[in-house]
């Protein structure tokens, strides 16, 4: 019996000191990185707003039914479904055939979000007599993903989303493309590529190859296409039922660079030929209006996987960072269609904040400004001193200078590390003397030097 007490209190020891963690996908932030995270969030979000894009939200945690189905089973495999309240396995029947997917539809009625397009058209559906056709909204929230975590892949992670529902207008396209250049040519991203496709060429080509039932797995295999290689794909593809003989055709639509070189292809296909109208428009209005810093680049070899795209896509690269996409989108003409409301097209494009600011890490993009937290700190000498600082304080706040006080009259170098460890530009130091005078001293914390200037002064100079 000692023997077992001693084991239970060394567990319980090592327990104790066991130190905390968060799940694997999820990251923690601290201030400096929420800065220049902020920054990332502020430029979109302008941007948006520019574009007449209005902002919603929608709830983190949907019903299950309401994602699961439109992202094909690989989206569906990733999505974090959620237990039921109180003792849900005791309401749950079992026997021989059960499965796991069939457990899950017992146990679990709620899911978090896998991506923001989806629950949008749940809440065009919901709210359909409240917002007026076409309908632009943007939304900024966290999505999660039961995804393999690795670099700029992330279980939890944010997107930001515009779309115009409501609408087939082609001008749309364009409009976000615009959009895109926008944003990357504020935040000085260099390099840019915005890819187009259009699942209708897509389906030219798969109508032509004969493999129209296993379009889906052929397009979910083609969106690997760049990180696998053409002969894992072909290998991919042969293991889902499509002909060999058919691999002629692939490799003649992969070879093809030029967009004028799909009208032969594609002459004895409707669907792919009403693609490469839409694609066509598309790219010759850029090419009128013109791109600030981004490229538009036609690319055969571009997918995108999820199940609701029907016409034209579009993927973002970064092409001094290796790291995949930093935004994507395309238009989905009857996703609406699963709540109930038929023939409602929409568009939309999406940031992946996330990636975005790995590669403006790595390039060293963000403004050095953006990481301070407070301009001004009033050093703390006594309760007299901290009391005639109180309205100084509420002057400089008024006029949208970031400032505090120290909050007790520690010794001075405890509260001059602790200003030089936050990133404080300026401390004011006010005694006796500069009570008496109204002349406060002004110490700047990267150089050293002092100087005198009254609260009117001070802040004409740091507005």
């Amino acid at each position: 019996m000692n023997f077992i007490y001693y084991i239970l209190r060394y567990l319980q020891t090592i327990m104790s000191n066991k130190k905390p963690t968060i799940p694997k996908g999820m990251r923690d932030f601290t201030s400096e990185v929420m800065f220049r995270r902020n920054y990332i969030f502020e430029t979109v979000r302008l941007a948006f707003e520019r574009y007449s894009y209005t902002p919603i939200q929608t709830p983190a945690m949907e019903n299950i039914e309401t994602l699961m189905g439109k992202y094909g089973d690989e989206g569906d495999r990733l999505i974090f479904k959620i237990l039921n309240s109180g003792d849900y396995f005791s309401k749950a029947n079992f026997d021989n055939s059960t499965t796991s997917k069939s457990l899950t539809k017992q146990i679990s009625e709620k899911a978090l979000r896998y991506d923001l397009t989806v629950p949008f058209a749940r809440f065009v559906v919901q709210n359909r007599n409240d917002i007026a056709f076409p309908f632009k909204r943007y939304q900024m929230q966290n999505v999660w993903r039961a995804d393999r975590p690795q670099k700029g892949r992330y279980r939890e992670f944010y997107q930001c989303d515009a779309d115009v529902i409501g609408t087939d207008s082609l001008l749309c396209e364009v409009e976000l493309v615009q959009l895109y250049d926008d944003v990357f040519s504020q935040l000085r991203i260099p390099n840019v590529d915005i890819c187009i496709n259009n699942r209708k060429v897509l389906n030219g080509m798969v109508e032509l190859m004969g493999a129209t039932d296993s379009f889906e797995d052929i397009v979910l295999t083609l969106d690997k296409l760049s990180t696998i290689g053409l002969k894992k794909t072909k290998e991919e593809l042969l293991a889902k039922g499509v002909r060999p003989d058919s691999f002629s055709i692939l490799d003649t639509f992969l070879s093809t660079k030029n967009i004028s070189d799909l009208s032969s292809l594609l002459s004895q296909s409707e669907a792919g030929k009403k693609g490469l109208q839409e694609l066509q428009f598309v790219i010759n209005n850029i090419t009128d209006l013109g791109l600030q810093s981004a490229n538009l680049v036609f690319d055969i070899t571009l997918a995108r996987g999820l199940n609701y795209y029907t016409g034209c896509i579009l993927e973002v690269k970064a092409n001094d960072v290796q790291i995949g996409s930093i935004g994507g989108g395309g238009r989905y003409d009857d996703l609406t269609s699963n709540f109930g409301l038929k023939d409602i097209s929409g568009v939309g494009i999406s940031f992946g904040i996330d990636r975005i600011y790995l590669v403006m890490e790595e390039l060293g993009l963000f403004p050095k400004d953006i990481d301070l937290s407070t301009k001004v700190m009033f050093a703390n000498f006594g309760e007299k001193e901290s009391q005639f600082c109180l309205p100084l304080l509420k002057q400089l706040r008024d006029n949208g200078i970031s400032s505090e006080l120290y909050p007790k009259s520690d010794k001075m170098k405890k509260q001059m590390t602790y200003a030089n460890n936050k990133g404080v530009q300026f401390v004011v130091l006010v005694g006796e003397n500069e009570m008496e005078s109204g002349v406060l001293t002004v110490k700047e914390m990267n150089t050293g030097l002092q100087n005198n200037s009254n609260i009117t002064d001070l802040i004409k100079q740091l507005s």
